[in-house]
């Protein structure tokens, strides 16, 4: 089952990468980029809309990072506080049992 996931994600990175380069083929317009405070030289534009692409990812994942630190906080501190649940209840269970005893 292993075997076939990988078989399947590299047939997706094969699809990927094959319409990135028909891409990049089929867009060899050269376009220079004016970001009103500097002038960026011609290239072509799928060079551009890779490189938006990859600030996008980017930009996008260092959001996310703020969201995925708290959450893996909040997961420590809830396996802490489990830790200490268990604990709490052992130390009942064998309470009890003394008491039967």
């Amino acid at each position: 089952m292993r075997w076939i996931k990988g078989l399947i994600l590299a047939i997706i990175l094969l699809v990927v990468l094959l319409v990135g380069i028909l891409f990049a083929v089929n867009n060899q317009q050269t376009i220079g980029l004016n970001l009103i405070w500097v002038e960026l030289p011609p290239v072509s534009l799928s060079v551009w809309l890779l490189a938006s692409l990859a600030v996008g990812v980017i930009v996008g994942m260092l959001a996310m990072l703020g969201v995925y630190t708290r959450l893996k906080a909040g997961l420590v501190r809830e396996k802490r506080h489990n830790k200490q649940q268990q604990k709490e209840l052992d130390r009942l269970r064998t309470q009890e049992l003394k008491e039967l005893a």
